[in-house]
C-alpha cells in the first residue's frame, strides 16, 4: 500500500528539482540573460517598473508577457468560511482526506479526483454542464464517466452550488439541480473551475494592450494591440492552456521579434487528460466539422477490437474525423491507456495533410494500443472485427 504523505513529498521534491534543473540552472548558463525576481507593471508602451523591495525602471524595444494563469475562484456564498483547495494548493497536503468534493468536471478535477479515489478517498464531482470532460467528444466523455463511476466516483451533473457551510470539521455543500436541492458533505473541497490569466496588476492599459475577460488579445504572430509587446502562454485569449503550447508560443514570439514570420496552427496541437485510461485528442470535433462543412465523416472504434487492450483487459474508444470530400484527417480523440503517448502520431499526420488511407498504409507495431489509430482508419472501409490481425 502506498504511503500518501511519502508520495506527496516525492512529488514536491521532483517539482523542485525540475524547477532548479530546467529553469534556474538553464538561465544561469546564459551570461546575457539577467534574471530579476519581483513584481512588474507597465508605465508606458515599452517601460515597466519592477518592485522587489527596491523599485527600478526597465525599458526595452520589445517585451514578451508570459505571466501565466492562476486558479479561477467562483463567487460562492460561504466559500471564505472554509479552507478550500485549488490545483495550486492541493500539492501541499500530506494527509489523505477521507472524502473530497470537487467543483468542476474538467481535466484538473478528473485527474486529481481519480488519483485520490485510487488512494482511498470518497470523491464527489459537481459539474454545471451536462457531462464531464467537455472538451472531449460526447461518446468519449460518457465512456470515461462510466469507467469512473464503476470505480466509485460520484457525479452531480447540471448542478450549481448555492451555498457552502462549515459544519464541525466537515464542508457542507448545498447543490441545486433539476431534481431540486441536496447537500453534499466532505472533509475537503477542491475548486477545479478553470484558470484565469494573470494580468490584473500589469496595468496593461498604460501600454495600450487590449484584453478580453482578463486575457490578452494577440494576432497570429502573438503581437498584442501594442506592436512592440508580445504575449505567450496561458495569459493570452485561447481555448487551450497547455505547458507545451506555452513554450512553443514563447519561442515563436521571440523568433518574430527577431524578424521571422512564424505562426501556430492551433488545430494540430494535441492535448490529454491524464486519467486512467487517458483521454487524448487533436483537431476538430464532429460538431465543428459539421458546422464548417455541413457534413462530417467519422468512425468510432471500441478498444475491444485492439488485441493489446484485450491482453491488458482495458476498455475505451477511438474516434477519427475526416474531411467529407478529400478524406484528410481533421481530428481524432482516444480514450485508452497511454493515449497521451501516441496522439502526437496524429499531429504529424494532420500537419502533413494525410488521409485516413495514408494511416492505413503505415505499419504499426503489434501488439500495441497505438494500433487503435490504424484500426480506426480501417473502419472507414471495412469491419475490423472480420479481419485478421495486422491486415494491410
Amino acid at each position: 500500500k502506498l504511503d500518501f504523505s511519502k508520495v506527496m513529498n516525492s512529488l514536491r521534491e521532483l517539482v523542485n528539482n525540475l524547477r532548479e534543473e530546467k529553469y534556474h540552472k538553464v538561465l544561469a548558463n546564459y551570461p546575457n540573460v539577467e534574471y530579476i525576481e519581483g513584481k512588474g507593471y507597465f508605465t508606458s508602451s515599452n517601460e515597466l517598473i519592477i518592485e522587489n523591495g527596491d523599485k527600478f525602471n526597465v525599458s526595452a524595444d520589445n517585451i514578451i508577457i508570459a505571466t501565466g494563469s492562476s486558479p479561477s475562484i467562483p463567487p460562492i456564498e460561504g466559500l471564505d468560511s472554509i479552507d478550500y483547495l485549488t490545483s495550486n494548493t492541493i500539492w501541499q497536503i500530506d494527509e489523505l482526506p477521507e472524502s473530497i468534493a470537487i467543483v468542476g468536471g474538467g481535466a484538473i478535477g478528473l485527474e486529481i479526483g481519480q488519483a485520490l479515489l485510487h488512494f482511498g478517498s470518497k470523491v464527489s464531482v459537481i459539474e454545471a454542464l451536462d457531462r464531464i470532460a467537455y472538451q472531449a467528444e460526447p461518446e468519449i466523455s460518457n465512456a470515461l464517466q462510466n469507467i469512473l463511476e464503476r470505480e466509485g466516483m460520484e457525479f452531480h451533473l447540471r448542478s450549481r452550488i448555492a451555498k457552502i457551510n462549515k459544519v464541525n470539521s466537515k464542508v457542507e455543500i448545498e447543490v441545486i439541480s433539476k431534481e431540486g436541492r441536496k447537500k453534499i458533505s466532505a472533509d475537503k473541497l477542491l475548486l477545479a473551475t478553470g484558470r484565469k490569466a494573470n494580468t490584473k496588476d500589469l496595468m496593461l492599459d498604460k501600454a495600450g494592450i487590449d484584453t478580453e475577460n482578463g486575457s490578452i488579445n494577440v494576432n497570429s504572430r502573438l503581437q498584442t494591440t501594442n506592436p512592440r509587446v508580445y504575449a505567450a502562454g496561458d495569459v493570452i485569449a485561447k481555448d487551450l492552456m497547455l505547458e507545451t503550447l506555452a513554450a512553443r508560443e514563447g519561442a515563436i514570439a521571440a523568433m518574430n521579434i527577431l524578424g521571422y514570420n512564424k505562426r501556430i496552427d492551433y488545430n494540430t496541437i494535441p492535448w490529454a487528460i491524464f486519467t486512467h485510461p487517458n483521454v487524448a485528442g487533436i483537431g476538430m470535433s464532429e460538431y465543428e466539422v459539421m458546422s464548417k462543412y455541413g457534413a462530417c465523416s467519422c468512425r468510432i472504434l471500441s478498444l475491444d477490437a485492439v488485441p493489446k487492450a484485450q491482453l491488458l483487459n482495458e476498455e475505451g474508444l477511438a474516434k477519427m474525423i475526416i474531411h467529407p470530400k478529400d478524406k484528410r484527417i481533421l481530428g481524432m480523440q482516444v480514450l485508452a491507456p497511454y493515449a497521451s503517448e501516441f496522439i502526437t502520431e496524429v499531429a504529424v499526420a494532420m500537419r502533413n495533410n494525410l488521409t485516413f488511407e495514408d494511416m492505413i498504409d503505415i505499419t504499426h507495431v503489434f501488439p500495441t494500443i497505438s494500433e487503435s489509430i490504424k484500426l480506426t482508419a480501417q473502419t472507414f472501409v471495412r469491419d475490423v472485427r472480420k479481419m485478421s490481425c495486422c491486415l494491410e
